[in-house]
């Protein structure tokens, strides 16, 4: 029987942003400038190209690129899960 006034467990943003952290990398398609515009840290791009991105499980970038196969096998070939983000 279920207590409906037991609170339920609810995950921390932190350990959310960890879950699959050395096991899952996320490719996302995204435009140059949606990349620099999430990771304003990084060396800017050139204007208006399109490209992949493979980011950690906590959303950090680990590569891009402009083939979504390239970023494929560079997951496998660090023995993380591709995952796509739409």
């Amino acid at each position: 029987m279920i207590n409906k006034t037991e609170p339920k467990k609810i995950m921390s943003a932190h350990d959310f942003a960890r879950l699959g952290e050395g096991k899952v990398a996320y490719i996302r398609s995204m435009t140059s400038d949606q990349f620099h515009a999430a990771f304003p840290d990084v060396e800017a791009l050139p204007a208006g190209l399109n490209l992949w991105a493979l980011l950690n499980a906590d959303g950090a970038p680990i590569v891009i690129g402009d083939s979504r196969e390239a970023l494929i096998a560079n997951a496998w070939e660090h023995e993380l899960q591709p995952v796509s983000v739409h």
